[in-house]
């Protein structure tokens, strides 16, 4: 079967911080109330489940909520069992998306010894970061994941960078790519906020607009060029990289279809998407069902599917095949409307029209290089 990664919530959506724009903290609440934690007996069928299905790489990425909530002893525990339960030679990744909050010097040792890869979520410098990112007494976070920063390189711990753009520091392109590079981040990826107000049915105040999207996109691009592609990774530029040279995106975003992880919940629930976690797509729970069956079961395939429902616009638009939409989830920002072109459809044109010919041309020194 095609190969798929597990987007584990071993916490639900039970957080240390209190960020005003988090989506996944307002998801149906019939999907977990009070504490949330994953049982060792849903850790332990996972991933014996996972691992037996035998893929080249068995990519197990941890987020939340926060995940480490779970504590230390919790991905001890998961790096023994995927001894335990994969094969001789079995290449395993693990990744973890974090608010970085508890990243100290054990934490740093563990993630080190077992390669784990590190996402911290920072917007920004100070002014921007804390914001939104405050603890639940209203404090900033800021200082707490510089110092983890610190911790992950002193550890030699790899890290990345995940900078939500919100209507604070959308503005600052080059304040954000300044500083991100001063902290030694080297693979960064920018995530574009819209959500909509639930009072208001329109546009949720921390959102950004389209063409502050567009606008921010063609700045970093320039930043990005001028930098150097080969020293730095930007995620969605790294898609777009792969599909000028080779006709294949790395990143769901701009793919044909939906269905290359699936979401797994502390019970051992499982969705098509994590902006998705809603009863409607519910696959189904691992101990009922076996893991590679709700991956490729009729209601993911369906989930896939939806993401090729494109308007009309989209049909006739010079970027379809690049593009091919957008997220699903920047289509449905105004409801269940999956057909409808992106919330942010001008802006990617206005990003495209003005970095496609050098991306082309990227793509084309690279290979190029290799013969």
């Amino acid at each position: 079967m095609q190969p798929f990664t597990l987007l584990i919530k071993p916490s639900g959506s039970d957080c240390n911080i209190d960020c005003k724009y988090c989506f996944y903290r307002h998801r149906a609440p019939e999907l977990g109330r009070g504490r949330q934690r994953m049982s060792d007996e849903v850790l332990e069928r996972l991933v014996k489940d996972y691992l037996k299905l035998g893929f080249p790489v068995s990519s197990f990425a941890w987020q939340g909520g926060e995940p480490m909530l779970m504590g230390l002893d919790f991905y001890k525990r998961a790096v023994e069992l995927q001894k335990k339960y994969g094969a001789a030679g079995q290449e395993v990744s693990n990744a973890l998306q974090t608010n970085a909050i508890l990243l100290d010097e054990k934490w740093c040792r563990f993630l080190h010894d077992n390669k784990f890869l590190v996402g911290v979520s920072i917007d920004g410098p100070k002014e921007f970061h804390d914001y939104y990112r405050l603890d639940h007494s209203g404090s900033g976070t800021f200082d707490k994941v510089v110092r983890a920063i610190g911790s992950c390189k002193e550890y030699k711990v790899e890290f990345n960078t995940l900078t939500l753009l919100n209507n604070r520091n959308v503005e600052h392109p080059d304040e954000l790519f300044d500083f991100l590079i001063e902290i030694g981040s080297r693979y960064l990826q920018f995530i574009p906020c819209v959500e909509s107000d639930s009072v208001t049915g329109g546009i949720a105040d921390f959102s950004i607009t389209p063409h502050q999207y567009g606008e921010f996109l063609c700045r970093l691009f320039d930043r990005w060029y001028d930098y150097g592609p080969q020293n730095l990774s930007i995620r969605n530029f790294n898609s777009i990289l792969s599909f000028c040279a080779a006709g294949k995106h790395t990143i769901c975003t701009f793919d044909k279809q939906c269905s290359s992880y699936i979401v797994v919940e502390h019970t051992g629930d499982c969705f098509c998407c994590d902006f998705f976690v809603e009863p409607k797509w519910r696959l189904g729970n691992i101990f009922e069902t076996p893991i590679e069956k709700l991956a490729a079961g009729g209601k993911k395939r369906s989930f896939a599917r939806a993401k090729q429902k494109l308007c009309n616009k989209c049909l006739l638009c010079r970027y379809l095949a690049v593009c091919r939409g957008g997220c699903m989830k920047d289509r449905t920002v105004f409801g269940d409307h999956s057909s409808r072109e992106s919330y942010f459809c001008e802006g990617y044109k206005r990003f495209f029209d003005y970095a496609m010919p050098r991306f082309m041309q990227i793509a084309a020194n690279y290979a190029g290089q290799k013969n």
